[in-house]
């Protein structure tokens, strides 16, 4: 439509028409004379308006699905993100527990050795120089680490020191086969080397070949001379075989170690001996055996049966009657024979 005078007053004569419709049916209400127009506009463009919002809804929300999927996307993100730190915290966490507790332990060992000792964490395990069983500690040089010192935890012997750098140093495990280590049975004067076998027990051969050894003796270190590369007390192991074809000259024993080697963590370097020999006060305390409960059982007689001791007083009742009997017999049978010759 062109833009004439015609147009702009048919314009405004509608805009007229329309306020006026509204007046009357605002002042009307239910009474209103537009409510049938307004019905019969509803039926007729009703369905339409349906048809129309049905084709468009999807779309809609097609669109809506679109914008809140980032949101969603967003939250989900951030709730895996927080959780994997809070996995990671736990894990941390229970992490952390473990090593304190492998550190108050060995510490525990430590004093009661009077052992000085330079703490370290395990950060390699494997061959190193032609070795087989080896570590490598986070300590060397700058941490006063030496060639030759005893490595401990706090079960018991780890190894010794082989090789050090500035910041760290190799450690040959006890279990090592190029591994020895001079041993002292536990409350007693019997010596012998002990040497590693791999994952097999470490193999003890006493000097003394009649010594008096059972299963379940312990072994500590015996000490080197100026205490490297051992110094003496530290706990080795627990006799689990005895050898009973051992020769006259030594005796060979299988000893299951007090440290397990593949689970090590936290160890210690002994960076000063102790100035008298703990000989076996690093040991644990051995488990007291639990006592035998011991049960007394009472016989209960039967029904029926007679008690201990009633059946032989009844013989004896009897008994004694019937020699009162026979007395009485041979009493009347003398009266008789006196009235006879009577």
């Amino acid at each position: 439509m062109r833009d004439t005078k015609e147009s702009r007053l048919l314009l405004v004569l509608l805009i007229a028409v329309a306020f006026a419709l509204i007046t009357v049916d605002i002042r009307g209400g239910e009474d209103s004379p537009v409510d049938g127009a307004r019905q019969a506009a509803a039926n007729v463009f009703g369905p339409i308006e349906n048809g129309v919002s049905s084709a468009v809804d999807p779309v809609g929300n097609a669109v809506s699905a679109i914008r809140d999927s980032g949101d969603r996307h967003d939250r989900l993100a951030a709730l895996e993100t927080q959780n994997a730190a809070l996995k990671a915290k736990l894990g941390s966490d229970e992490r952390g527990r473990s090593r304190l507790k492998q550190f108050d332990k060995m510490l525990g060992l430590a004093g009661a050795g009077q052992y000085g000792i330079k703490g370290a964490q395990v950060i390699a395990i494997g061959a190193a120089q032609g070795f087989s069983w080896t570590i490598t500690i986070d300590a060397g040089a700058n941490d006063g680490i030496k060639r030759d010192m005893t490595v401990l935890n706090g079960d018991g012997l780890v190894g010794r020191v082989t090789t050090v750098g500035p910041n760290s140093a190799t450690v040959l495990l006890a279990n090592d086969p190029d591994f020895t280590v001079g041993t002292r049975m536990e409350s007693g004067d019997e010596l012998g080397f002990a040497a590693g076998q791999g994952s097999r027990p470490l193999r003890v051969e006493l000097l003394n070949g009649k010594a008096d050894v059972k299963k379940g003796d312990r072994l500590v270190t015996f000490g080197s001379q100026a205490d490297k590369p051992f110094v003496p007390g530290v706990p080795v192991g627990t006799v689990s075989r005895v050898d009973p074809n051992g020769g006259d000259l030594t005796r060979i024993l299988e000893v299951t170690p007090f440290v397990s080697f593949t689970k090590l963590d936290i160890i210690g370097v002994v960076v000063q001996a102790p100035q008298k020999d703990p000989r076996d006060t690093v040991l644990p305390e051995k488990a007291k055996p639990k006592p035998t409960p011991t049960v007394t059982v009472t016989a209960t007689p039967s029904a029926g049966a007679d008690p201990e001791g009633l059946t032989q007083n009844g013989q004896d009742e009897q008994s004694q009657q019937d020699q009162q009997s026979q007395q009485g017999q041979q009493n009347d049978q003398t009266e008789q024979n006196e009235q006879t010759e009577q």
